[in-house]
């Protein structure tokens, strides 16, 4: 099979792209978060390619790609007031929600789960294809599984060219992490994984937000989960990732003790000087936690390198999207975290 490249900016690509999606096929598509690896989410056979091409667990639910919010009715039922309160404040954009899916919905898209995950994408050119397409896109990043995901095309064709039809170019991400993820079908709205959209913008929409196990820790390997990224190990480079807190100056001095050959380091910008004999790689700036975001996998991608024997790997603190970052840096560490702060 022959790859296709198509320009997002040329307007036969979305005609071309929409086609493919008709007939089974497979389409990366470029979103505003990762680049996603789409079918016709009605399809079973279509969706059942998806799974093939990343070797992705079947018990790991897809993401229902919309053109419009009025569209989520077709997939959705008793879909709660505040699911249209926030795609009025948030869509198209890097929000998620779950909610109850309509029969319409194979569970082969949901992994069997009664309900659906739904986003409209900041993205014109994908819009367009859902649009031409007359379905919606499920899509799951579209790096291979538990790789770090794809920002740009050429993330893409390293994974798949040759295994899909298409991929649409549409340049760098903007927001480089995927999409925040709500459950909106309990009583109390629960986030089951963060992104572009922060827990402070939807607590002043919800009034409330609990945040699920998954986000913050390690999921049982039997556990359910409603929503893709919560229970397997992802974004990872081939080799060990540590995670080192404290300070510049503590932390600097932890990964210089542990430091051999064969080693990286993953930093911010403004440290790099203090890595200098290290093969330190920055992601990002500190003081820009933006940068971060968009640079996180980029660099993550760069490490998969099985020469590198392991990543010591420095993470922003706080809020907004920096809590976004952290849940995949953690991700990929598999949560090993050491503190730099603490003497040997």
């Amino acid at each position: 099979m022959k790859t296709l490249c198509l320009p997002a900016e040329d307007p036969a690509s979305a005609k071309a792209a929409a086609q493919i999606i008709r007939r089974g096929g497979l389409v990366a598509i470029p979103t505003e978060t990762v680049y996603g690896l789409g079918a016709n989410g009605l399809d079973e056979a279509a969706v059942a390619k998806i799974f093939q091409a990343k070797g992705r667990p079947q018990d790991n639910p897809l993401i229902l790609h919309v053109s419009e919010a009025k569209e989520i009715e077709k997939f959705c039922h008793s879909i709660p007031p505040a699911a249209y309160a926030l795609a009025e404040a948030f869509w198209p954009g890097p929000l998620t929600m779950v909610l109850p899916a309509r029969d319409i919905v194979p569970r082969r898209t949901t992994a069997g789960l009664s309900t659906v995950a739904v986003r409209c994408p900041d993205s014109a050119v994908t819009r367009q294809i859902i649009r031409l397409a007359g379905v919606p896109i499920a899509a799951p990043s579209a790096n291979l599984s538990g790789k770090p995901s794809t920002t740009t095309a050429a993330h893409v064709l390293h994974d798949h060219d040759g295994k899909i039809d298409a991929v649409v170019d549409g340049g760098p991400c903007r927001v480089g992490v995927e999409s925040t993820i709500v459950d909106l079908t309990e009583d109390r709205p629960r986030l089951l994984r963060p992104g572009g959209i922060t827990p402070e913008q939807l607590i002043a929409i919800l009034g409330m937000l609990e945040v699920d196990k998954a986000v913050t820790a390690p999921v049982d390997h039997d556990a359910v989960v409603k929503a893709p990224g919560m229970k397997y190990r992802h974004y990872a480079p081939a080799e060990p990732v540590v995670i080192v807190s404290g300070s510049r100056q503590k932390a600097a001095a932890y990964i210089h003790r542990h430091f051999v050959p064969g080693d990286r380091v993953l930093c911010f910008e403004e440290e790099l000087p203090l890595y200098q004999d290290c093969a330190p790689l920055a992601y990002g700036r500190e003081a820009d936690v933006a940068s971060l975001s968009a640079g996180l996998f980029a660099a993550l991608r760069v490490l998969d390198d099985p020469a590198i024997h392991q990543v010591y790997a420095r993470c922003p603190e706080g809020g907004g999207v920096a809590y976004a970052v952290q849940n995949r840096l953690r991700k990929a560490a598999a949560f090993h975290i050491v503190d730099g702060e603490v003497e040997e």
